[in-house]
Formats: C-alpha cells, structure tokens, sequence
C-alpha cells in the first residue's frame, strides 16, 4: 500500500482550464500525493475528449454528480452547480479524515450565482460550513500575503480597521504561522504621518502591540509604510505580510509572482488551497498551454 498522502482535488469550473491543468500535471502530482479527483467518470472522460487526451489509468474519480454538457468558455448554471459540488464533496471527504486537505481548480463566480447559490466562492462557503471566519492567504514559497479584508469595496475598508478587530485577526494568524515574523501594513500614505493623513494607522498599531502583549513575543512587525512595505530588502527581512485590503496586498505580490502564487484559507479546521488564477475562459480547452506551477505549489503546501 502506498504511503502517499491522499489529497483531495475539487476540479472547479469544467468550462474553464481547471480540468486541461489537472490532467498536464497528474503524473507529476501522482509521484507527490494520492490524488482524488472529484468528478464523475463521465465529465471527466467528456472534458479529456475535449483535450484530445485520454485519462490515465491510475486516474481516481470520486462522488456523485450529475452529467451535463461541458461549454467551453460558457458560464453555466450547470457547471457552476458541479463545482460547487466539487467543492463540498471534496471538503466532506476531508472532514471524515480519507485525505490531508482540498485542492481548488477555479471556479466562475456567475456561473454560482446562476446556479443560485447564495456564497460568493470558496472562502465564502467554508465560512458557512464551519462557521469560523477564514483567513485568505495568497503567495508562495518566497512571500505570503494574509488580508485583514478581502473583497469589500474599498470604500468601505476605513470603517472595518478597528483594534479589537484586527487584534482577533492576528492573534488567529498566529496560530496558523507560529515561528515567523509578520510584517503589518498601515493603510494610509506613509502610516497617517501622525493623524495628518488619517487616525486609522494608531489603530492598527494598538492592535499589533496588544498581539505582542498577548504572545508573550515580538512576532508582529509595524506598521510597516504601504509604499515601501515590499522593497527588496522587507522582502530579504519578511516572508509574511499582512494587508489591510485586497490590491494592497495582492498587487506587489502578482507583480512578483504571479504565476507560482496560491491562495490558502487559515483557521479552519481544515486544509485548503487554491490555485490563484481564475477559469481563464479565454483560453479554454484551446491547447494553449496553461502552466500548472500553482496548482504544483498548491499541493506541496498541504503536505508541508
């Protein structure tokens, strides 16, 4: 018997790239992990046909689920049905201990919203399902970059940065990321310049040194400048950041590395990771040669 841990793999949207990338890199995958993939026999046969490729032998498919006809590039009521089962049978195989964690492939967030489904994606959902409040982290092996928020509309952002808040946000962050330090931005040009620019940086402050108080340690770093926070020589000093809002910190970091980044969900009681890419319709069972590096780096994380 193989001493491989099994990991589970939500396929995501089937009109999309999620499925040409499992299938590219399963041979590679299947000498890391055991990966289960959840979908029917069918589609997945259905989506390979559409490729061109045939599905490997030791190809292992999981769950029930209804069939229906892959539209490539389409979004679907269907297909955002699917993955969302996808999604959930997958966590529910995690849950009952048959893998270490889930890997998501992408999903369409119209296509869930005309399935009807009431959660806006992935981290939504496991908000739900186990009612904690799931910390997004996205980066890779050389720079992670935690949200205090995530998608709210910016305009919103100045009335969430509260200490209590962001302390309880920290202080759950910790738990997940013992050893390291995390470096805080601020949220204003240059941390507020005192109040000239605004009060909400003294806030996050108080947060932080709170946290430290807490910790018995000095783990969290700031508030660091939001303009210089990603310098090459914050970058040598911090591997972990934490963002105030979603393009201050996901930004800098798809600048850096884009296309071996991944999108992890903390404090939850389970393991999850994501590509950090979306369906990319455009190129859709088009043999344009998707790279799978995210995906790659998204199981290494589960089993590190």
């Amino acid at each position: 018997m193989s001493n491989k841990p099994t990991v589970a793999v939500s396929v995501g949207d089937l009109n999309g790239i999620g499925f040409e990338i499992v299938l590219k890199a399963h041979t590679k995958i299947f000498q890391i992990v055991n990966p289960i993939y959840f979908i029917s026999k069918d589609l997945a046969k259905q989506s390979a046909d559409l490729l061109n490729q045939k599905l490997p032998k030791n190809f292992q498919v999981y769950g029930e689920f209804e069939n229906f006809k892959i539209k490539p590039s389409k979004v679907s009521k269907k297909s955002g049905n699917f993955s969302f089962e996808s999604f959930k049978q997958a966590c529910d195989y995690v849950d009952k201990k048959k893998a270490i964690g889930v890997v998501t492939m992408p999903i369409n967030k119209e296509s869930w919203g005309k399935a009807g489904l009431s959660f806006v994606g992935h981290t939504d959902y496991l908000k739900h399902r186990y009612q904690q409040n799931p910390i997004m982290m996205l980066g890779c092996e050389k720079m992670f970059v935690a949200l205090f928020t995530d998608h709210v509309p910016l305009n919103k952002v100045p009335d969430l940065i509260n200490t209590d808040k962001i302390y309880n946000f920290l202080l759950d962050l910790s738990r997940d990321i013992k050893k390291e330090k995390i470096a805080v931005l601020g949220i204003n040009p240059h941390c507020g310049d005192g109040g000239v620019l605004g009060d909400e940086d003294s806030k996050i402050q108080k947060a932080i040194e709170k946290v430290n108080k807490k910790l018995g340690k000095e783990q969290f770093i700031g508030t660091l400048v939001p303009d210089t926070a990603f310098t090459k020589a914050n970058r040598e000093r911090y591997k972990n950041f934490v963002a105030m809002y979603h393009d201050q910190g996901l930004t800098p970091l798809k600048a850096l590395y884009f296309d071996e980044s991944i999108n992890v969900s903390l404090n939850l009681p389970i393991k999850r990771s994501s590509v950090d890419h979306g369906t990319a319709f455009d190129i859709a069972y088009k043999d344009k040669n998707p790279s799978v590096k995210s995906y790659l780096n998204a199981v290494m994380w589960l089993i590190g």
